[in-house]
């Protein structure tokens, strides 16, 4: 799993704004379709925090950089420091996120939140590889590299073949607070995958969940 960096940063790539709020852009590139990215943040003060994908249907993000169209089918999930599920998104708004040129469908993701000071993290992962419940610590359906290729590669729910890139802003972190890329979900968690349960078909709804 490769990370793009917009400065010379090993393995990340985070812009963060001069002064007040902080707005964090990632892009990066999965090898396989069962990669997991987890990403670190802090907030400092309360704020209410804006997660949002670009690669499946494109676009200029936070840094200002110009995002190519199609990447995967994103699935993002907040987790709070003790790794307690706080939100899930499978897909944003067309209102909200725009279509793909090509298969004109509104799959990228545009969440608000709003966090307490503390220290949070982000997954982002292809569908349909949800985590396997409201604990971070249990892993993903699809984890382990038997499970590689489950959906046969970058394949979204139309069958239509994509790529590994995904790009993500963390947006109005306030105060400024740069975060940390760890090392890619698939080598660091533990435990067996529970694939069963992802059998389930997807509802394009703008799922997600928020307590």
């Amino acid at each position: 799993m490769n990370i793009k960096p917009i400065a010379l940063l090993l393995a990340l790539c985070a812009c963060v704004a001069s002064s007040g709020a902080a707005n964090l852009s990632y892009t990066g590139q999965f090898n396989y379709d069962n990669d997991v990215q987890l990403i670190n943040f802090t907030v400092g003060s309360q704020s209410t925090v804006g997660l949002r994908t670009w690669s499946y249907a494109g676009g200029v993000n936070a840094a200002g950089q110009t995002i190519a169209r199609g990447g995967f089918d994103p699935i993002m999930a907040l987790f709070d420091a003790s790794g307690m599920l706080i939100a899930q998104q499978d897909d944003g708004e067309c209102a909200r996120v725009g279509a793909d040129a090509v298969t004109r469908q509104c799959w990228d993701i545009n969440l608000a939140v709003q966090l307490a000071a503390g220290d949070y993290t982000v997954s982002i992962q292809q569908y349909n590889n949800y985590s396997v419940s409201e604990n971070l610590a249990d892993g993903f359906y699809y984890q382990g590299a038997q499970y590689q290729n489950f959906r046969n590669g970058f394949v979204d729910e139309m069958d239509v073949k994509r790529n590994g890139s995904w790009a993500l802003d963390i947006l109005n972190v306030s105060p400024a607070a740069q975060a940390e890329v760890p090392e890619p979900a698939t080598m660091w968690l533990m435990g067996s995958a529970l694939a069963g349960m992802a059998a389930l078909r997807r509802r394009k709804q703008g799922r997600g969940i928020a307590r």
